[in-house]
């Protein structure tokens, strides 16, 4: 997600809105992936737009983890990895996002497809059945198949947002969509990636990520490089808040680098 009708680059031609997202964050998660593979040269485009260290978390097409639920999912999944080779580097982690009914008995399905995918990737895993977040069998069997793969087990943190009841229109939508589960903070590998939902109030998002902030900053201590989103319900403040959260890690991590300038947007004139 790079585009919202909020954001200053929302009013640039589409083939420009990527390269002014990149200077407010050195991250992006690709949700639009989920939908449909994009054409190779789309993401040849992206590629062009930013630099090398660009980070790109890819969601895996809902075909394979939600149509076939990663069972007979070799050409879509050919098919997927062939349009994002030009990202290179850029492609920083596979988001492999499943649905709240993936209960803990599709474990070893989620195993056997790990295991058949191409080690060129790292790969990060969502999920959402309550059983993993609650009974330490399950979790235990996920992060010993995560493990098997040195796959990251991705944090999807909504306990902020239902913490009291919905404020906003926006708010009232997501609270009928959002997974609410409990809180996990454990990294797997040396690069956690974690999602954190907020609330329209920008103050109330901030008093939310001070764990993350404690969390995030042990990590960098223990040489780990984590990827952080910050959203909110209407997401108008995201790119200025992930800018606030990566200055207060920064202010307790002062060796961690400063992320770019934004590029200036200039209005539309006539001439």
């Amino acid at each position: 997600m790079w585009s919202h009708r909020s954001w200053p680059g929302h009013r640039l031609p589409p083939t420009e809105r990527l390269r002014h997202y990149a200077s407010w964050c050195d991250a992006v998660e690709g949700n639009t992936t989920f939908y449909a593979t994009p054409a190779r040269d789309t993401v040849a485009s992206w590629a062009a737009q930013t630099s090398p260290d660009f980070r790109f978390v890819l969601k895996l097409p809902k075909v394979i983890t939600h149509g076939r639920r990663l069972t007979d999912v070799g050409e879509p999944l050919r098919a997927f990895l062939d349009a994002i080779e030009p990202l290179g580097p850029r492609a920083h982690a596979l988001w492999i996002q499943l649905p709240g009914s993936f209960a803990p008995g599709d474990v070893p399905t989620l195993g056997r497809f790990l295991r058949q995918l191409p080690q060129s990737h790292r790969y990060a895993v969502e999920v959402r059945h309550p059983a993993f977040f609650t009974d330490a069998h399950p979790a235990r069997l996920l992060g010993a198949a995560l493990a098997a793969a040195e796959a990251e087990w991705i944090p999807f943190d909504t306990t902020a947002f239902f913490a009291s009841p919905p404020t906003s229109d926006a708010e009232r939508d997501a609270w009928t969509k959002k997974p609410r589960v409990p809180l996990r903070s454990l990294a797997l590998t040396e690069r956690p990636i974690v999602r954190y939902l907020g609330r329209d109030d920008p103050t109330r998002t901030v008093e939310g990520w001070q764990r993350w902030i404690d969390v995030t900053v042990t990590w960098l201590h223990e040489g780990r490089s984590p990827t952080v989103f910050i959203h909110t319900p209407d997401n108008a403040d995201a790119p200025a808040l992930a800018r606030r959260f990566h200055d207060e890690v920064r202010a307790r991590v002062p060796g961690l680098a400063a992320l770019p300038e934004p590029i200036p947007v200039e209005p539309l004139t006539l001439f």
